[in-house]
């Protein structure tokens, strides 16, 4: 792992650990007060277990086939449309959510899901409004038609997919 490579690695470091860990802290008593709920940590826990998978995916295909890492400051210079992306155009993001919707479970934590809601609008703008346009530049007609075809969000079944083609 190069050094690009593991400082990428700040971003869900802090997004899924640095943050939440604040979120769950009580300043007055100095304590992470826990409330375990075996059923809401078992559920929690898959899907962490879920969702750090997507991720670990996402940042392999990244690394392989997109030549670059998450991180703005080092993206892929290939347009990376297989694996996970042929279905979903922000796996990572979407491996993201499930991570912290797990973590809000797993820990009963209504900050930690209203930072989930908070994260996943805010990074919609993101997406919108400055990183698509930024690909559409990079890579021109090639992600247009990408983005045409595979959806933002929510995955399309395979089947739907294969259809599309």
């Amino acid at each position: 792992m190069d050094n690009k490579q593991f400082l990428a690695l700040i971003l869900p470091l802090t997004t899924l650990g640095v943050i939440p860990a604040i979120l769950l802290f009580d300043f007055k008593t100095k304590t992470f007060p826990l409330h375990f709920d075996p059923l809401l940590a078992s559920i929690g826990a898959l899907l962490c277990v879920g969702g750090l998978g997507l991720m670990a995916e996402t940042i392999r295909a990244l690394h392989k086939v997109g030549t670059g890492t998450i991180a703005p400051w080092n993206p892929p210079i290939n347009l990376v449309t297989s694996g996970l992306y042929a279905y979903v155009r922000n796996p990572m993001i979407g491996g993201a959510c499930l991570v912290l919707l797990g973590e809000s479970l797993v820990f009963r934590s209504e900050a930690i899901g209203t930072y989930l809601v908070v994260f996943f609008v805010l990074n919609s703008m993101y997406f919108k409004f400055i990183e698509e346009p930024a690909l559409e530049k990079r890579f021109g007609q090639n992600y247009q038609e990408y983005k045409k075809k595979t959806p933002m969000w929510l995955p399309k079944k395979p089947s739907e997919k294969q259809s599309s083609n």
